[in-house]
Order: structure tokens, then sequence, then C-alpha cells
């Protein structure tokens, strides 16, 4: 134990031997906070989780720097499935302790798969969704989203405990038990657990008294907090007494069916047929909420298809990384080989875009055989389209000396023969429009003397 003013290491003595604090009191509370964090860790072992939050609880408020307390305290949370606590307390842990510190892999499991963490955001939701069913009593409801709840987070202790309370109330006595049951496994003395499963003993446990009188004539029972007794024997008529109490029985009866019984069996029916309304809508209810449900997972899934989907064509695309590499590989072997213009022709499919986002061996490679490629292909294009302006192929040479140009804007002999080559062949409209172009480019050399000349020359012709 460290001194909390100093920082020094605490002896026996109820002061610090460094800076003289009186630490007695001090010692007193970290003592507290240990024993809590021990006492924690017992019931956590045993799985009394409800017991070992609030003694971890009572840890943190003396000495809220406890790191093993606050870390347990957020095993317990997950284990009892409340996943937004638990990572709560292991991240106020990290803050306060960033190094050696175990909670580094609880946050790094956790947070390993990004659609779990989304499946237990939404059972959240949906467990929240489920409570205002209950107050709105579409327990039908509600009981669908507890189980989706549980299905996600099965170790989620108040969403069976819910669940449970909905079928006591439903007098699904069976199915409540199931729950709690699973709840006790999960947490042995949950106060809320175990007061659910002390009243489903009692409505499972609710019996009739029947006792009979020691003469044994009658016989006494309760219904509730009443006592009914009534004959258990009867004695027979005979005679003009029978015959009397035959009629008036059939009076009574006559009576009583249209006096009680007919309105009665008109109430059940309609009773009936309300209830068997309120069922349908509540499986109409049922089926749109399990509509819309499946309705908004697809739209997701078409929302995520369609992200995936641009990415690949983004990626194998035209343009696209993918057939970026492609080119620049058979650029570079055509370079090896010495064929520089179908290199040339290879790479220029590749765009600036692509070349600004790749990594840098693909820039360095692609730098490279980009200068000494298109130079050598200008040169080589060049070549070609003047021998066949020499040789009068001039539609080989326009299309030759077009290359050459567009691989080097420099190149004004290159710009220039095209323009002859148009002119050779009868084109003056688009002779006169390179002629002109190399006068603007290229002032004060030659071939823009030249091209005056034969500026002057084609616009007589038209």
């Amino acid at each position: 134990m460290k001194c909390y003013r100093c920082g020094a290491a605490l002896s026996e003595n109820d002061f610090c031997t460094s800076c003289g604090a009186d630490v007695k009191t001090y010692k007193t509370i970290m003592h507290l906070s240990n024993q809590f964090y021990n006492e924690g860790l017992e019931k956590a072992s045993v799985r009394d989780l409800s017991g070992a939050v609030m003694c971890l609880k009572q840890s943190l408020k003396y000495n809220k720097k406890n790191i093993q307390a606050r870390n347990l305290l957020g095993l317990v949370y997950y284990e009892m499935g409340e996943i937004v606590a638990a990572l709560s307390e292991w991240v106020i842990s990290k803050n306060m302790k960033s190094k050696k510190n175990i909670v580094d892999d609880y946050i790094k499991a956790v947070q390993s798969s990004p659609a779990k963490l989304e499946e237990i955001n939404q059972s959240i939701k949906k467990y929240n969704l489920a409570l205002i069913y209950c107050k709105q009593e579409s327990y039908d409801l509600a009981v669908i989203q507890l189980k989706k709840v549980i299905l996600v987070n099965p170790k989620l202790i108040k969403a069976r405990q819910l669940l449970a309370l909905i079928y006591l109330k439903n007098e699904e006595y069976n199915l409540a038990a199931k729950e709690l049951k699973k709840a006790e496994e999960i947490d042995s003395n949950n106060t809320m657990t175990l007061r659910y499963l002390r009243e489903l003993e009692l409505l499972r446990g609710k019996k009739t008294n029947v006792v009979s009188d020691k003469k044994d004539t009658k016989v006494m029972y309760k219904v509730g907090n009443d006592t009914v007794i009534q004959p258990k024997e009867y004695k027979e008529n005979t005679g003009m007494s029978t015959v009397i109490n035959i009629i008036i029985g059939l009076v009574l009866g006559a009576a009583l069916v249209w006096f009680v019984v007919l309105p009665a069996k008109i109430s059940l029916t309609q009773s009936e047929a309300d209830k068997e309304i309120k069922q349908y809508s509540e499986q109409v209810a049922v089926k749109t909420a399990e509509v819309e449900d499946l309705q908004a997972e697809i739209t997701t899934l078409e929302s995520q298809n369609k992200e995936i989907q641009e990415k690949l064509d983004e990626y194998e695309g035209d343009g696209g990384a993918l057939n970026s590499y492609d080119a620049l590989l058979t650029a570079a072997n055509l370079y090896m080989e010495g064929k520089s213009t179908e290199a040339a022709e290879a790479i220029s499919g590749i765009t600036e875009e692509t070349v600004e986002n790749a990594k840098e061996g693909f820039k360095t490679v692609y730098e490279k055989i980009n200068g000494e490629v298109m130079e050598k292909a200008a040169d080589e294009y060049y070549k070609t389209g003047y021998s066949a302006y020499t040789s009068g192929r001039y539609e080989e040479a326009i299309e030759n000396l077009q290359k050459a140009y567009a691989l080097d804007d420099t190149s004004v002999n290159a710009l220039y023969y095209t323009a002859r080559s148009y002119q050779k062949s009868g084109d003056n409209e688009n002779a006169a429009k390179l002629f002109q172009e190399v006068i603007e480019k290229f002032p004060g050399t030659r071939a823009a003397s030249d091209a005056q000349a034969n500026l002057a020359s084609v616009t007589e012709a038209e």
C-alpha cells in the first residue's frame, strides 16, 4: 500500500515514514475496499452475481481506483448479459491504468465482432420495446420481442424475469418456471428471481379446503374467505307436497331460464365473441410486427449488398484497381521485351486518380515505366509516321504522327507533318487547324515559318 500524499510505501505505523502524513483512516478505507472485493469475488465464484455486484460497488465506493474490483464488476455484468455496463466499467479501468491491464483483452474480445455488438444493441432496443408493449397490455407482442432478445443474449436476466412475469400473468406456470430456473442458473441469489419463484409456488399451491361436521349431516367448504354450508343428504318428499314442489320447480326453472340463464348465455356469447376478436387483432398485430422486422432486415441486407457491389465495381470496373494492376504488369512485360508502343498503349488506361490512391510500390513502377516508355513510344510512332509520310501513305502517317504527338506534345515535327499529311491527302480544313496550332504553340521555329506558308496556300485553295 502506498501513501496517498507522496506515493511512498507504507509501513505498519499509522503515519507515513516519508512525508509524515496520518494514514490511519486511509488504511482502514483501503482495507474495507479490499474486504468488499474479496466478498464479491467469493459470491461471484458461487454465481451469486447480484450479491457480487453489491459488494464490488461498495468496494469501489471506498476506493474508486481499485482496478481489480472494477474489472471483476465488468465481468459480472458481462455474465449477467449487461454488455454495455461491462464495457463502461472496463473503459473506466483502462483510463485509470492504461498499461498492463487485463481489460485490454476483455475489450478486444467484445469489440472483435462488430456484428455481435450490433445484435446486442438491437436486443436492448427490443427489450425496451417489450417494456412499452407491457405498459400497453400488448403482452403477446412483448413475448415475441423478449424471445428475440433471449435468442441473441441468453444471459440477460432481466429479459427472462420480464418474460416469466408475463407467463405468470397469463397463468402459464410451466413456461414461467422454465425461464425463472434459467435465470436462477445464471444468478443463483437474485432477489427478483427468488421473489417470482415464491409467487409461482403460491399460485400453484392454492387449494380448496373441504371439511365435514361430526354428525356428517352437512358439508362445509370454503370459497376464499367465505364458508358455504349445504346438506349432505336430502329427504324424499311424498304425496301432494311432491306435486307442488314439482310445479314450483317448473315455474322457478322457467323463470330462471328466462331472467337469468338466457341473458347470461347471451352475455357469455358476446364476451366470447369479443375475446376472439381481440385474439385475432393481437395475432394480426403480431404478424404485422414480424413482417415489419423482416422488411427492415431485408432493407438492411439490400443496402449492405449495394455497398459491397459498389466497392466490387470500383475494384474490378474500368479504371479500377484490379485492371490497373493488370495493365501495369502487361506494360512492364512489354517494356522488358522492348515493345515500347505496345507498352504505352497498355499503360495509357491507368488513370491519375488510380495512381494517386495506389501504394508506393505501384507508384514507383508506374513512374519509371511511364517516363521511359512514353518517350520511346513517341519516338517510334514519329519515325513510323514520318516514313509513311515520305512514302505517300498519308492515312498511316496521320495515325502514327497523332499518337506520337499525344505522347509528347513538345514534338513540333510530329504536329507539323500531321498537318502536311492532311494537306497532301486533300483535307485542307484539318490541315489549316494544325498549321495554325503549330504557329501558336511553336513560334519562332522553322516549322512555324513553314506552317505559315502552307497555311496561306491551304487558305487560298479553299
